[in-house]
């Protein structure tokens, strides 16, 4: 049975009610309406729906911002297409007889995907691996603070002194965990039964931080399920008068929270990595080496993809269990880059990316840059041994986002992979995040210069 033939046999059976057509935006939020379900199968499932192409060019706020080529008050800000995927089909437990689909994004002139949408970045760099006879498998373990302040109250109070749903740091800790099994057992149980297998959740080691982890999949298919992790994680929590951040970075004080990204490269054979050379302390094969190698020259190029915010580079801190430098080792998690798994579960981890990333984007500029490594025959880099923290030869990550905008749009390789109009589209994007945080008056600025200045 079809994805679109079960929908259609949910919604005969009144399972269903309600679909949401959604696709992320340049922050990997959730955008999209919420039909009928009888309207959308006889109007909108064939032929698609339409949206504001404004949508590729709001800030955080939803405000549009000049200067796009893509989409501008000069154009008008006509529609984009919005094309149903129903591969990406999911029953949305935790909501009331709801389905989302996410949907691909036309433009209507000429028909195409609209190149600089998240979506449309990451199926291009799935065709380029393809193209070389690989398919590419993912995971990504995501971090988040769960606090006992639900989100309009978190709101009033500019989110200052929230309450965290702990008092010590749980990392591992079951006594603390099972105090929060309320919310996070719901977590667990909707996502499995909305069809994305659940992993586990554990307690991590901030105050009230904690982690999800899901089965690996479809480097396509985890992005979408990142997506609805997210969305599922957000309205369990406002369901429940609670709220939860992925902020990479909620407080100085606190740890970081990261989005942990795991990948593999797989053939007819199986798993493209297993193989019998010796690089460092690991067997692997030389197609292995040279992904490594090109993940890791270009992670500081492709940096606000994993990194997008200004809040994003107060997370690599020394000593944070965020790293710092570019090194790779295995089973380290003080290196940019850990090994883990042998044989058909060697995987590379990249602890780079925060919990505040796109996974499209994050995804793309990892397949890019290690498909690059293969083409050009990058050889790995030595295995860093010890505390990453305290070494520097092996480069380190920008530590502001102004450093990894500037590295980005410098970048020929960025420009070549994303194409020169998605690549200004792209700089354009962190450039004006960065900048509304340049103008911005904060409560540091305040504390410290009000009176003693």
């Amino acid at each position: 049975m079809t994805s679109l033939e079960t929908l259609k046999s949910l919604v005969d059976e009144k399972q269903v009610d309600t679909v949401i057509t959604a696709f992320p935006d340049l922050y990997g939020r959730m955008m999209g309406k919420r039909f009928d379900a009888s309207f959308f199968l006889d109007n909108v499932a064939a032929d698609g729906t339409h949206g504001c192409n404004y949508l590729a060019t709001v800030d955080m706020e939803m405000e549009p911002v000049e200067g796009y080529d893509f989409a501008n008050w000069s154009a008008g800000y006509g529609d984009f297409h919005l094309q149903p995927d129903f591969d990406s089909l999911h029953v949305a437990t935790w909501l009331d007889r709801t389905a989302i689909i996410f949907c691909d994004v036309i433009d209507d002139s000429s028909h195409d995907l609209v190149t600089a949408l998240p979506r449309s970045i990451l199926k291009k760099q799935i065709a380029a691996a393809s193209q070389q006879g690989f398919t590419a498998k993912a995971a990504s373990e995501l971090e988040y603070y769960l606090f006992k302040d639900g989100y309009e109250n978190a709101n009033g109070r500019a989110y200052h002194n929230l309450q965290p749903a702990g008092w010590y740091l749980e990392d591992y800790h079951i006594l603390h965990g099972s105090r929060n099994e309320s919310y996070h057992g719901e977590l667990r149980r909707q996502l499995a039964a909305s069809d994305i297998p659940v992993e586990s959740t554990k307690g991590e080691w901030g105050l009230g931080q904690h982690e999800i982890n899901v089965v690996y999949t479809d480097i396509f298919e985890m992005a979408d399920r990142h997506v609805l992790i997210k969305q599922c994680a957000k309205e369990i929590a406002d369901a429940q008068e609670l709220s939860v951040t992925f902020m990479a970075k909620y407080k100085q004080d606190q740890a970081g929270s990261s989005c942990h990204i795991h990948l593999s490269l797989w053939n007819e054979s199986g798993n493209a990595f297993a193989g019998d050379d010796e690089l460092g302390r690991i067997k692997c094969s030389p197609l292995f080496k040279s992904f490594l190698a090109g993940w890791i020259s270009h992670a500081s190029e492709f940096m606000p993809f994993y990194a997008p915010t200004v809040n994003s580079y107060k997370r690599y801190q020394h000593g944070s269990w965020a790293p710092t430098t570019l090194a790779w080792s295995l089973d380290n998690r003080t290196a940019g880059f850990r090994v883990v798994g042998h044989d058909q579960s060697l995987r590379i981890e990249c602890r780079i990316p925060g919990a505040d990333c796109n996974p499209y984007l994050a995804f793309a500029a990892a397949l890019a840059s290690g498909l690059d490594g293969i083409k050009n025959n990058l050889p790995a880099p030595d295995e860093f041994l010890g505390n990453a923290y305290d070494q520097s030869e092996t480069g380190t990550v920008p530590v502001t986002f102004g450093d990894a905008i500037t590295g980005f749009e410098q970048s020929d390789f960025v420009r070549s992979t994303l194409g020169s109009n998605v690549h200004k589209h792209y700089t354009h994007f962190f450039k004006t995040e960065k900048l509304a945080f340049e103008s911005a008056v904060t409560d540091w600025e305040r504390i410290r210069y009000f009176e003693r200045i």
